[in-house]
């Protein structure tokens, strides 16, 4: 079973027409991608995902606030996070981490300092509920890897969590890997260019990585610059195994497995009273 284990169906690039995000869904289904995880990125983003998680029973959902929201954040949002958190289909929290890229150019009128600062905060009251929930987390990282690493060396073994995006070395996933966390690989992988990312996919163990599409972004090569869709996690699934010389089928059963396990209840049937 194909699993895309990180995209964003809340955002706009799927609201329009009014059917369209119906649409990308039925896609993804005739591409053999059977389940979705939609990723919020706010409170107003997680309320969404949430819902769109009830109105598709092959959708699930996590909840939290990116490193880059964080600023227009406060920890009160956290609270109906919290809540959230028990809705039957929330399998995670996140994306939330770090990102240090271009923070002056987004917040000109802020403080470099104090915008570190609040992400930090953010992400270590996420770390805090993902170990007193159980849940574990989507982690996003940019421009900001030791700092990332010195947050999540605090609570190893209270908590599992997947680098989403990952296109580092295989150094770097083994430090990962080594905290009891997982990589994540997206379109990057067949982007020529990406020869990081290309050997990581290549060479790391077969039960420490998942698929993703990270949709709308990083659509995969032949449609690199278009709108990405879940349905391309089939043509993500096929470039690894051609890197690690094996067929798509032992790359899908492997990483429907690893999914599966990160993800408990996704590998399980839903009972009635979670539809509504």
């Amino acid at each position: 079973m194909l699993i895309d284990t990180h995209c964003h169906l809340d955002f706009p690039d799927f609201n329009t027409p009014s059917d369209e995000l119906k649409r990308v869904i039925e896609n993804a289904h005739h591409a053999k991608v059977e389940k979705l995880i939609t990723i919020a990125t706010d409170l107003n983003s997680s309320r969404r995902c949430v819902e769109i998680a009830e109105q598709f029973p092959s959708v699930y959902a996590t909840v939290g606030i990116h490193p880059c929201d964080a600023n227009d954040s406060v920890l009160e949002d956290l609270q109906e996070i919290e809540q959230l958190l028990s809705h039957p289909k929330v399998l995670a929290i996140g994306e939330c981490g770090l990102d240090h890229h271009k923070l002056k150019e987004r917040n000109p009128e802020t403080d470099i300092g104090s915008l570190k600062s609040k992400q930090i905060d953010i992400f270590q009251a996420q770390l805090e509920l993902a170990c007193s929930h159980q849940k574990n987390m989507i982690i996003h990282q940019r421009d900001s890897w030791e700092p990332v690493l010195k947050q999540i060396k605090r609570y190893t073994g209270k908590f599992r969590g997947v680098f989403h995006c990952f296109g580092g070395t295989l150094q770097q996933a083994q430090e990962v890997i080594d905290l009891g966390h997982l990589v994540s690989f997206t379109g990057i992988v067949t982007f020529k260019k990406a020869v990081d990312c290309q050997n990581t996919a290549a060479q790391v163990p077969a039960n420490k990585y998942m698929l993703e599409t990270d949709s709308p972004f990083l659509a995969p090569v032949p449609y690199r610059g278009k709108r990405c869709e879940p349905a391309y996690t089939a043509l993500i699934a096929q470039k690894i195994a051609d890197l690690r010389q094996i067929t798509i089928e032992e790359v899908i059963q492997q990483t429907f497995q690893t999914a599966k396990s990160f993800f408990k209840p996704i590998g399980q049937p839903l009972t009635a009273s979670h539809h509504r």
